[in-house]
């Protein structure tokens, strides 16, 4: 439980007692197994929330929760993205400079239009889906987030030895956490059927567009990488469920 608990509080701001001896990298490592239960424990509160308020106006709600669902995760994935947009825009190429911006806590102009762009687009998304019933979409957008930053740690390098996510890639379990990944393919399959199978299949071709760039342009992922991922898999996942709608 303790790797789950390790989970918790790397992943989300919910309260987790602390416990009295420090994690070892491997306790880190092994919490890699649970992210994507992190995932559904950050979606039930969004399923709970969408049951509670049904009848409300579907753009009301999806600004509820969106909201509810930045405070659950306190912004840290989004912090990844910003700090990743700013770093590719401003490095220009070169791979030195992209990892020194990423390292710069300050927030440029592409950073800023890089988070509300992803919020725009999971609120409009959200609006649309909430016209009927998402609760399982909702359970279902933050573990397929999770999942990808497991999917990206299996198979690519991590390119800080001294970063926060270093521990995590380095002591993972690489054989339990593919079969994680699987498990998570399988249950999306089982719950959209043959949607749940084009959703994959979009999902996986951007994430190999995204494994690709990182490698070209650093070598492989770091932690704010692997935030902004997360973001893009979830705002993907509203996406790709509402467009063939339009």
């Amino acid at each position: 439980m303790r790797a789950f608990a390790l989970a918790l509080q790397l992943l989300t701001r919910l309260p987790v007692p602390a416990s009295a001896t420090p994690p070892q990298p491997r306790d880190l490592g092994l919490s890699v197994l649970f992210f994507p239960l992190v995932g559904l424990v950050i979606g039930a509160p969004l399923a709970g929330l969408h049951t509670l308020l049904w009848l409300s106006d579907p753009g009301v709600l999806a600004a509820l929760l969106l909201t509810l669902w930045v405070l659950l995760t306190g912004g840290l994935h989004l912090d990844g993205l910003a700090d990743t947009a700013d770093a590719w825009i401003g490095g220009q190429g070169d791979r030195s400079r992209t990892l020194a911006i990423m390292k710069d806590p300050r927030s440029g102009p592409i950073a800023i239009a890089a988070v509300v762009l992803v919020l725009l687009n999971k609120f409009a998304a959200l609006q649309m889906l909430l016209a009927g019933d998402a609760r399982e979409l909702l359970l279902l957008t933050p573990v397929l987030g999770r999942t990808a930053i497991v999917l990206l740690l299996v198979t690519t390098p991590y390119v800080r030895p001294d970063g926060l996510g270093a521990p995590y890639a380095s002591y993972l379990p690489r054989l339990s956490c593919t079969l994680v990944v699987v498990l998570v393919a399988a249950t999306t399959i089982a719950l959209l059927d043959w949607i749940g199978g084009v959703l994959l299949t979009v999902l996986g071709l951007g994430l190999l567009a995204l494994r690709k760039s990182l490698l070209d342009r650093l070598g492989g992922i770091t932690g704010d990488t692997l935030g902004a991922a997360c973001e893009l898999v979830e705002t993907a996942t509203l996406l790709a469920l509402v467009l063939p709608a339009e």
